[in-house]
């Protein structure tokens, strides 16, 4: 077997969680994932310290009330 060393640079990792095209995916992903809830969800990325991120929300006091009974925001996101 061969011996491979692999150095990470977290200078360029770090660059790269805060790019413009990462937050572009996420943003798609979230979307992607709130559609599926259907009417009353919302989206919001924003850039954090050191990346970028995402959440799904409840606009409206049926969703709200959809989310307090079914979990559907946990089960849109963990599967």
């Amino acid at each position: 077997m061969s011996d491979v060393k692999i150095e990470l640079n977290y200078a360029g990792v770090g660059e790269l969680l805060k790019s413009k095209e990462v937050e572009m995916f996420i943003k798609e992903e979230a979307d992607r994932r709130a559609a599926g809830l259907g009417e009353g969800y919302a989206t919001d990325v924003f850039q954090a310290g050191t990346r970028v991120i995402a959440s799904i929300f409840t606009e409206t006091a049926e969703a709200a009330k959809n989310e307090m009974e079914t979990n559907a925001m946990l089960k849109a996101v963990s599967g």
